[in-house]
């Protein structure tokens, strides 16, 4: 097979995986579906979907959208925050994301937009312009709380049969810096809650614990109000449906070696694994993936997450002749995110133990380590740094 007649890649690296190939999580499946079911009877439900950076946050959060769609009758939005610092800047991307939201009822989603027609203002390059004028006319400011907007949408819609809404609000990490937002969504949350009609919310809020432990910091009472829905990496057997499932979605077979190459140094963490899937993918040339394949693309997908995914000033100090023999030991030392200092300084030579001390203190500088809990425990503070050092510590092993 020539890469040159090969159809469309079946992994999506730095992109949300598309419901038909979303595989495995059930476990955190099933309590959203609960959640999504009370919604469905009336009651409103605020879940915050939490884990590491790449684990398939967003995935899930599209995949229950869809599931509450199709299953329970409810209408999902799904909110990109990136970029959002203001109130303001939240309620703008509210409205754009309901009028561009691509739905799985087509029929419905251009009922929608013909709804919100009047609050529509010239279209952009880049969007849409909101009449936030329209809206205060009739009542709704969205940028004081959704209720108003929502309740309105809603009750347009319940002769189609939506019996509530899902609003997923995503990529959080510039506006939980705003105190605003902690108290926005919180009042949001309580003024729904004591509403003589409460309207049918499934809110879900995306992002990593530090971000709503900022939050929290900000405002306190916000502790209480979410669901906490932890994303941990995939075990070995959905790692190897989802291979398995990727690559016969285009006719390629992947032999048993290969695939425990591709799971092994993938780790579970989707995004590495739809990095390492789609290197493999275009490096295959017979429709059958071999050790060989694997071990190359492994090798691509290492430079690709250093590229994307880790500082310049990091891969420079990483790739120091000074720091570059420790690295390796730490490497393919057999811990995951943490590790004790006097464990790996048995490991070391004479001159890198005189070495190590500054090693620690300069990733700790470049946030690639900070202090744990313990005393001499030093953590790694993403696991995508992490892989990536291991990974480029392995390209040694592998045959060119």
């Amino acid at each position: 097979m020539n890469a040159i007649t090969k159809g469309i890649s079946p992994f999506y690296p730095g992109q949300p995986v598309p419901v038909e190939l979303f595989v495995g999580r059930q476990k955190e499946i099933d309590k959203i579906a609960r959640a999504v079911k009370q919604v469905e009877l009336g009651k409103p439900q605020a879940i915050f979907l939490t884990g590491e950076y790449g684990i398939g946050k967003s995935s899930l959060a599209g995949f229950m959208r869809f599931y509450a769609e199709k299953e329970n009758h409810l209408l999902g939005i799904h909110v990109l925050l990136g970029g959002a610092a203001t109130i303001e800047d939240v309620a703008v991307k509210t409205v754009e994301a309901v009028l561009k939201t691509q739905a799985y009822e087509p029929t419905l989603m251009d009922k929608v937009r013909n709804i919100l027609a009047k609050y529509i203002g010239k279209q952009e390059l880049f969007g849409v312009q909101i009449n936030f004028e329209a809206l205060k006319a009739d009542g709704i400011n969205i940028s004081q709380g959704y209720l108003p907007f929502f309740h309105q949408l809603l009750d347009r819609l319940k002769d189609d049969g939506i019996k509530g809404m899902m609003l997923i609000l995503d990529e959080i990490n510039g506006i939980t810096g705003n105190p605003k937002f902690a108290h926005f969504i919180k009042g949001l949350v309580d003024e729904n809650a004591l509403s003589a009609n409460p309207l049918p919310l499934m809110l879900m809020l995306c992002g990593v614990e530090d971000r709503r432990r900022e939050m929290i910091q900000h405002h306190q009472p916000v502790e209480r109000i979410f669901d906490i829905v932890e994303i941990n990496p995939m075990s070995g057997s959905e790692m190897k449906d989802f291979f398995n499932k990727a690559f016969q979605s285009q006719n390629i077979l992947i032999n048993e070696e290969a695939m425990k190459q591709l799971c092994h140094y993938s780790a579970g963490f989707p995004k590495i694994m739809h990095i390492v899937g789609d290197a493999t993918f275009w490096i295959d040339h017979d429709g059958t993936i071999d050790k060989d394949d694997a071990f190359k693309g492994i090798l691509l997908a290492a430079e690709d997450i250093g590229r994307k995914f880790v500082d310049q000033q990091v891969l420079k100090a990483l790739r120091s002749k000074d720091y570059h023999s420790i690295m390796e030991k730490i490497s393919k030392s057999p811990f995951d995110l943490s590790f004790q200092k006097t464990d790996l300084e048995k490991g070391l030579s004479d001159s890198e133990r005189k070495k190590f001390n500054n090693f620690l203190q300069r990733m700790k500088k470049l946030k690639v380590l900070r202090s744990g809990d313990i005393h001499g425990e030093y953590v790694f503070n993403s696991r995508l740094v992490r892989l990536y050092i291991f990974l480029n510590a392995i390209k040694k092993d592998i045959p060119k």
